[in-house]
């Protein structure tokens, strides 16, 4: 296969494993996981210096950055379709992926951490509770930004809401109620069959995680 993706789906690797199967592509999953013993190997660092989960090797061309992985995937097998055809569209899909990683991407991670995915014991409720303060205006944003349009960009769903929404996902766990809009978006998008398929992927990867790591997550992005 000429498409490799590397990372363990409970990484951002999520949101390139997401689009590859959106767009029906054959590809090879590699599973690394954070740390010395994966993403911080010799042979790893040679693909991506910086140490950092995912990247894609499409052929000969490596690629890192998650929403830069997705956004290219997208453009390069479905412009037009779930990539926008229009400058206009497409400067929108690049507007929404920046916003996710400015506004959202650290808080729900938080959260999640600590609602979740630490032992009870290790879990900060005021971190917690902080991240929810601070996720409630970007989420209101997003919110009204889904009054009109059943997706970001209109009728369908294209690659910014993929991305945003492979940003958000762990905040499906959360009570979204107040946000319905953004509640229903969110549920039709990670109900998507592809979604689906790599949802469960990461959930198995949620539950084989020893929590040196999840320790290790929280303590290297300072969560």
């Amino acid at each position: 296969m000429s498409l490799r993706i590397y990372g363990v789906a409970r990484t951002r690797a999520f949101r390139a494993l997401w689009i590859a199967e959106e767009l029906g592509l054959a590809y090879e999953h590699l599973p690394v996981e954070i740390g010395d013993a994966g993403a911080r190997t010799p042979e790893f660092l040679a693909l991506n210096p910086n140490g950092r989960l995912p990247v894609i090797a499409d052929g000969d061309f490596v690629l890192s950055e998650s929403l830069a992985i997705t956004l290219y995937l997208a453009k390069k097998h479905s412009s037009g379709k779930l990539y926008p055809s229009s400058l206009e569209g497409e400067a929108c899909a690049w507007q929404w992926s920046f916003w996710a990683v400015a506004e959202v991407d650290r808080g729900v991670n938080i959260w999640s951490l600590h609602a979740v995915r630490l032992p009870p014991a290790e879990r900060d409720a005021a971190l917690r509770d902080e991240a929810l303060k601070l996720l409630a205006p970007p989420f209101k944003v997003l919110d009204a930004a889904l009054a009109q349009n059943r997706y970001l960009l209109g009728p369908e769903f294209t690659v910014a809401d993929l991305n945003v929404a492979a940003v958000i996902s762990r905040a499906a766990a959360m009570d979204l109620s107040v946000w319905p809009n953004l509640e229903a978006w969110l549920t039709r998008c990670l109900e998507r069959p592809a979604a689906r398929k790599v949802l469960a992927l990461k959930t198995k990867s949620d539950k084989e995680t020893p929590v040196e790591i999840t320790r290790r997550i929280a303590r290297i992005n300072r969560l």
